[in-house]
């Protein structure tokens, strides 16, 4: 217990605070694993943040809705839940049983009458967790949660300053270059309209207007991601019909909507938010025609509380070498530089999009070719 409560009293960043504390409850309670789990935004679902022992179920990004399997009821309930035998148990994560889990001890985080998530710990062996075990884990999850907690507040803090210090900045570089042009333009009909021809005057004139709209949606894309940032977006869900609503998208982004083809069942409904799914639907379903090829499928099923939603096309897909970098601000590859004016923020604000309705924008290589992304949002039943 000391050994935690030093843990828990460093100044550690969340991350660096959960690796600490998790061997160190691990070892206090000669466990194999200990996993930490938070509630995510909207308090519906827990989110694997740290594990040891079970690293598979961070990186597979394991949701437990909550009042559902082990962790899920814990959160619920807010009362210890103890398992002697996973294989006869409801437990939710596959990762558990993959791993060879036999036993399982899980207590709330709680700081006063709020719970932050769920710790549990897990042995390969058969053990029976007594009453001193879950006294002990729940003293622990007492001061880890207090600590988590402060490093929670703090990292959002840190967050918020930096994001307004990149919005000012970004803000600044990008917005120069479009404004000096529709400056120079502008001075350049005032002062020698009279002395131009009309078709030059027609050029100009649509070259500003180029430019300007150009601009405005550079500051559109700037304000969405700094509402996003400080997580000012509301995210409102309704009972939306997705095969009409993705065919509405496609007729506003797209020109000629006979290159896409959706591929969605008529009777598909799901509770999400309708302009969530518009702002990532349409900028895929735009980046697809625009930096891959005709023809562009998209599909959408719901299964598992979760609606996924594909946008592939038939070009060549990204390279490799670029894949890190798709979800950057600002950034281009080399080869979409010269299809189009796009400022690069297009996937940036898709992806914050996704995650402020709890899911996540996710890209992988086609099947065959092309480009694919995957939106995954949580939902629920609309039954």
């Amino acid at each position: 217990m000391q050994s935690v409560t030093d843990a828990a009293l460093g100044n550690l960043s969340l991350d660096a605070l959960l690796d600490e504390l998790l061997t160190r409850i691990r070892d206090a309670l000669e466990a194999d694993t200990c996993d930490v789990l938070l509630l995510d935004a909207g308090g519906t679902e827990l989110v694997a943040r740290a594990v040891k022992g079970l690293e598979g179920e961070v990186e597979q990004g394991t949701r437990i809705p909550v009042g559902e399997g082990f962790a899920g009821r814990i959160a619920a309930t807010g009362a210890p839940i103890v398992i002697d035998d996973v294989d006869h148990a409801d437990v939710l994560n596959p990762t558990l049983r993959e791993k060879g889990i036999k036993s399982l001890l899980g207590v709330p985080l709680r700081v006063g009458d709020r719970i932050l998530g769920v710790v549990h710990i897990g042995t390969l062996a058969p053990r029976d967790f007594d009453a001193n075990d879950v006294e002990l884990l729940e003293v622990v999850a007492q001061r880890a949660a207090l600590a988590i907690d402060r490093a929670l507040v703090h990292d959002e803090l840190v967050r918020l300053g930096q994001v307004q210090r990149d919005f000012v900045a970004l803000a600044a570089h990008e917005l120069r270059s479009p404004a000096t042009t529709v400056y120079g333009l502008a001075a350049t009909l005032r002062e020698r309209r009279p002395q131009l021809e009309q078709a030059a005057v027609d050029e100009l004139e649509q070259m500003l207007y180029e430019q300007a709209d150009r601009m405005r949606r550079l500051i559109e894309q700037l304000l969405d991601l700094s509402r996003l940032d400080a997580k000012t977006v509301e995210i409102n869900r309704t009972v939306v019909a997705l095969r009409p609503h993705i065919e509405q998208i496609v007729r506003s982004v797209v020109s000629d909507p006979r290159h896409i083809d959706v591929r969605v069942p008529p009777d598909l409904e799901a509770l999400v938010d309708a302009a969530a799914v518009e702002h990532v639907v349409g900028n895929l379903v735009t980046n697809a025609l625009q930096h891959g090829a005709p023809p562009v499928t998209v599909t959408a099923d719901c299964e598992d509380r979760h609606l996924r939603i594909v946008v592939e096309d038939s070009g060549e897909g990204v390279g490799p070498e670029f894949v890190p970098l798709l979800f950057e601000r600002f950034r281009r590859s080399e080869g979409s530089r010269g299809r189009g004016a796009g400022s690069g923020l297009g996937l940036a604000i898709a992806r914050s999009y996704a995650q402020a309705h709890g899911g996540e924008l996710i890209y992988a290589a086609g099947e065959t070719t092309g480009a694919r992304f995957e939106l995954v949002l949580p939902t629920q039943p609309t039954s």
